[in-house]
C-alpha cells in the first residue's frame, strides 16, 4: 500500500515526506535560527548632538565655506576642561572642521594658497593659542593630526565674549575685500582677518575688458570710475578717462574726469570739467536731475579750495 501510494504522489507531482524514526545515534535535526533584525534605533531620525553647519561667505571676489559640528557646552568645563591647554583641538565635533578659500588670501597678514584646510585650535594657556590651517581634510577630528602637514600657524589671544551655548563661526567687519572670521564658544571669542587682496584682482581684470574693447567709451569711463572711487592708478585712470572723452564726449565722462582731478587737488581742471559737465547734462534725463544737486555741491567745495 505504502509503495501503491508513493508511485500516486508521484505521478501526480507531489513528494511524499514519511515520518521516519530517528537512526539511533545520530543528533536530531534543529531548525536554523533566523537572523536577527536590524535595531530599532537604526530606523528612528534623530537630531544630532553636534549639528552640521555649513557656512558660506563671500570677501570681495572670493568665496569661503566652513563646514564643521557645533557641539555645546551643556554646563561643562570647555577651556582647560572639555579642550585641554597644549592639545590639538579639532574646532569643533565629529570630523574635522573644513574651510575652503577659492583664491589664495592673506591671513593675519600671512598668504595661505587657495585649497580646503582642516581647522584646528591649539590653546596653550588663556593668552598663547596658535591656529592652524592643515592640509590633510580625511582625519576624524584630531586622530592622525601631523604638524609636518600645517600650511599655515597663526598666533592669536583670545578675547572674552558674551556666552555662546554653541559653538559658532561668524564673519564680521566686512569690506570690499577683507572680514574678519571668528570663533566663539563658551566665553571665549578668537579672531583672524581675511584679506583677499581683491583690488589687484579687479585691476587685473580691469586691463583685460580693455584690451579687448579699446574703443568702448563706457567701458573705459567704468575703468576710470571704479579706480577713482577706490584710489587706485591715478595715471590708468586719467588715461582711460581721457580715451573715453575723446571717443564720446559726454557729461558722465567729463564729470568722473572731474572727480579726478580734484582727488589729485587740480582743482582748478577739476571746475572746469565739473561745469562743462553740468553743461553737457541733458536737463530732461532723470539720472543726471538725481545727480545734479551732489554735482553743484562739489563744485562750491573745489572753488573755496581753488581760490
Amino acid at each position: 500500500m505504502c509503495c501503491f501510494l508513493s508511485r500516486l504522489l508521484a505521478a501526480a507531482g507531489t513528494t511524499l515526506l514519511l515520518a521516519l524514526p530517528p537512526v539511533a545515534g545520530a543528533r536530531a535535526q534543529t531548525a536554523p535560527t533566523p537572523a536577527p533584525s536590524a535595531p530599532t534605533e537604526s530606523l528612528i531620525p534623530l537630531p544630532q548632538a553636534s549639528p552640521q553647519v555649513l557656512l558660506k561667505q563671500e570677501v570681495g571676489l572670493t568665496t569661503v565655506t566652513v563646514d564643521y559640528h557645533a557641539p555645546s557646552v551643556k554646563g561643562r568645563t570647555i577651556w582647560q576642561g572639555l579642550v585641554p591647554y597644549g592639545q590639538v583641538w579639532r574646532a569643533g565635533a565629529n570630523e574635522n572642521t573644513i574651510i575652503t578659500f577659492s583664491d589664495t588670501v592673506r591671513v593675519n597678514g600671512k598668504s595661505l594658497p587657495a585649497g580646503r584646510y582642516s581647522f584646528y585650535v591649539m590653546p596653550r594657556s588663556d593668552q598663547d593659542w596658535d591656529l592652524i590651517f592643515n592640509r590633510v581634510t580625511t582625519h576624524w577630528g584630531a586622530e592622525g593630526y601631523q604638524e609636518k602637514d600645517d600650511v599655515l600657524r597663526v598666533p592669536v589671544v583670545p578675547e572674552a565674549s558674551a556666552h555662546h551655548e554653541t559653538l559658532l563661526y561668524w564673519f564680521s567687519d566686512l569690506t570690499t575685500g577683507s572680514a574678519h572670521f571668528n570663533l566663539s564658544w563658551e566665553k571665549k571669542t578668537v579672531s583672524l582677518l581675511i584679506d583677499t587682496n581683491v583690488q589687484a584682482r579687479v585691476v587685473a581684470g580691469i586691463e583685460k575688458a580693455v584690451a579687448a574693447r579699446p574703443n568702448d567709451w563706457q567701458l573705459l569711463a567704468q575703468a576710470a570710475d571704479y579706480l577713482v572711487q577706490n584710489n587706485l592708478n591715478a595715471e590708468k585712470a586719467l588715461n582711460y578717462i581721457n580715451e573715453s572723452i575723446r571717443l564720446q564726449d559726454v557729461y558722465t565722462n567729463n564729470w568722473i574726469k572731474a572727480r579726478l582731478l580734484a582727488s589729485k587737488q587740480d582743482f582748478d581742471t577739476a571746475i572746469v570739467y565739473g561745469r562743462k559737465a553740468i553743461k553737457l547734462g541733458d536737463k530732461d534725463d532723470d539720472a543726471f536731475k538725481s545727480k545734479l544737486p551732489n554735482m553743484r555741491v562739489a563744485l562750491i567745495e573745489w572753488q573755496s579750495k581753488a581760490y
